[in-house]
């Protein structure tokens, strides 16, 4: 077995901090896909309603995943010394940062996992998603990586209960090795939306259920 390195080590520990801190206090249940991702490099891209939000994606793999984060939480504090530890990649606010996509391919191509909130922020409307940035589809399509959709429907709150779904992994091998342009990336961000919708609609419907049998 290979020896660990201190990011997986350290992914480890948040692992073990996740069962015994969080789950108590800010349960959730998972549905759809609920094995762990841990057979090949995968792009997380979950909605964003809040800061917990990363929990989500970091349990969805046994393995460390590097998450996009916003360059002011690089800056100072107690927030910079953790997405430096965790090996987060800065991004600036309007998702179009070069330098993180680079960044983010190089940690796929040597086969470690990534985490993108295409919305850029915390959706703090009654629409169900904001507009999403480009990105994580063009990203997976020159790095052959699939894409795990992950939704939740509410912000996460201290012992409130949530659910979380997870879809299949999403590929557009259709347009690997091929020479894209800004309307094949756009059709592949509108599917990734478009999977995104459905999987809230099925979530919802599925917690409806629930509610009505416990009835």
């Amino acid at each position: 077995m290979a020896k660990l390195n201190k990011f997986e080590k350290w992914f480890r520990t948040l692992h073990r901090l996740e069962r015994i801190f969080f789950r108590p206090f800010f349960p959730y249940k998972k549905f759809g896909h609920t094995e762990t991702f841990n057979d090949r490099p995968y792009i997380f891209v979950g909605n964003h309603l809040g800061l917990l939000d990363v929990v989500y994606s970091a349990v969805g793999t046994d393995k460390p995943v590097h998450f996009l984060a916003k360059k002011d939480l690089f800056e100072k504090g107690l927030m910079k010394k953790f997405v430096t530890k965790c090996q987060c990649i800065p991004v600036s606010r309007d998702g179009t940062d070069v330098k993180a996509i680079m960044q983010a391919m190089k940690y796929l191509k040597n086969g470690e996992s990534i985490a993108i909130y295409p919305e850029g922020t915390r959706n703090k409307t009654k629409e169900i998603f904001l507009p999403f940035k480009s990105g994580a589809a063009a990203i997976s399509i020159k790095t052959k990586t699939p894409i795990v959709p992950i939704v939740h429907l509410k912000k996460i709150r201290f012992l409130r209960k949530e659910n979380v779904i997870y879809g299949e992994p999403l590929e557009f091998s259709e347009y690997y090795d091929k020479r894209l342009t800004e309307e094949d990336i756009a059709v592949c961000d509108e599917a990734l939306r478009n999977r995104m919708f459905e999987l809230h609609a099925e979530l919802t419907e599925l917690t409806s259920k629930k509610r009505r049998k416990s009835k």
